[in-house]
């Protein structure tokens, strides 16, 4: 019996009645693969293409626990997966796997008749309300559409984020229930809400080519990334957002101390040179007023902000402006500071940190280590990676790992 038909419990499933287990997939939602058919923007970032030793640094945390279960099914052979089974992919920047038709939908498609090919028999819209023990074992699952009788099950009901998905947290209370600690869960990549009130007037500006640096309230580096980003009406967004979202979330949620963002708007200038352009620029414009001088450096959406934090009045006749407040300017687009005071909600996330802690899950199996004949797989495990296709793979690869081993029971 597998629960949830997600990208674990889809590959699980297949794999366990390839192996010549009955396979039963139970799944509350009306439809497989409902979170999986729009990640990646609908697109479905799948995976990564990284050499082998580089996949486990992509987890910070728990990614030790990952070992033998990416030497049992790694990324390439998960791509491979998919090639056989006629889905073409591409690789784009950052080593970030795609299928070539940019449709989240076609890989949910090419999961779904796998199980089936594989003789999977799946149940949708069917809710399980609890797992059946005796004597520290399991012996049968209770779903609305009745009980039934199992040597083995396989949770993979994933984490917390969108909920409307089907992913509400059931598994995690049965693992309780079993005896498991379940680590808070938490958002994992999610935006950012940021405390300056002006960050709404640039709702909806994508930045791209900025670097971003995270600081502890005392100065202390927590991260940083190079790429895009996107503002909000509550904060930031975007790729290089959610990539430090798993630090600065983990500081928030540990040490109840806002953090400190500061953006590089110009990373291949350094102080110099952007100085020299900034001059170049009031030379050209020297007749006009400062808040008309900014257009070839910055974007429109983005001068009136920087005009009210530079403290330079707007409305200054350019050749006036100070050689201090120049520097002030510059030091301004340099780091463009903001103050972090939390995430978004985990329903927001795009996975969720916590779950079922590892150290009470075998590795090399997904077993649980406390009850005999209970697999866990997928995002309901402690175990969370930075964007990019890291917990798509780490879903698949837990998913192929439980089935091989439930098969056996």
């Amino acid at each position: 019996m597998v629960v949830g038909a997600g990208p674990a419990g889809l590959m699980a499933s297949a794999t366990a009645a390839e192996q010549g287990a009955r396979v039963k997939l139970i799944e509350k939602m009306p439809v497989p693969g409902k979170k999986l058919s729009i990640t990646g923007k609908g697109r479905c970032n799948l995976t990564t293409s990284v050499e082998s030793d580089e996949l486990i640094k992509g987890f910070p945390g728990n990614g030790r626990f990952l070992h033998s279960t990416f030497h049992t099914f790694s990324n390439i052979e998960l791509i491979e997966f998919f090639r056989r089974r006629g889905l073409q992919i591409k690789v784009e920047r950052g080593s970030r796997v795609f299928p070539e038709s940019d449709k989240a939908e076609d890989v949910v498609k090419v999961l779904s008749t796998n199980a089936r090919k594989a003789g999977v028999e799946m149940l949708f819209s069917s809710r399980a309300a609890s797992l059946i023990t005796e004597d520290s074992k399991l012996i049968g699952i209770k779903t609305e559409n009745g009980d039934f009788r199992v040597d083995s099950i396989i949770i993979a009901t994933g984490g917390m984020s969108y909920p409307g998905t089907g992913s509400t947290g059931d598994g995690y209370n049965w693992a309780e229930q079993l005896g498991h600690r379940v680590i808070t869960p938490r958002p994992g990549l999610v935006p950012l809400v940021v405390s300056e009130n002006w960050v709404k007037e640039l709702q909806g500006l994508s930045l791209k080519n900025v670097k971003a640096m995270a600081y502890t309230e005392k100065g202390k580096p927590i991260n940083e990334d190079f790429g895009e980003l996107m503002f909000t009406h509550f904060g930031l967004s975007g790729p290089i957002i959610l990539s430090m979202s798993h630090d600065i979330g983990d500081y928030l949620y540990k040490k109840r101390q806002p953090v400190t963002i500061k953006l590089d708007l110009k990373p291949a200038l350094k102080e110099e040179k952007l100085d020299e352009r900034i001059q170049r620029d009031f030379s050209k414009y020297s007749r006009k007023m400062f808040k008309n001088t900014l257009n070839d450096l910055l974007p429109q959406k983005m001068i009136p902000v920087i005009i009210n934090l530079s403290g330079i009045e707007a409305e200054k006749v350019c050749h006036q402006v100070t050689r201090e407040e120049r520097f002030e300017l510059v030091g301004l687009l340099k780091n463009f500071t903001m103050t972090v005071s939390e995430t978004r909600p985990i329903a927001e996330s795009i996975v969720t940190a916590g779950g079922v802690n590892v150290k009470e899950v075998n590795p090399k199996t997904m077993e649980s280590r406390i009850v005999k004949g209970v697999y866990f797989a997928g995002e309901i495990l402690d175990v969370h990676g930075y964007t990019g296709g890291y917990n798509l793979q780490a879903a698949f690869s837990t998913g192929y790992v439980a089935g091989t081993y439930a098969a056996l029971e």
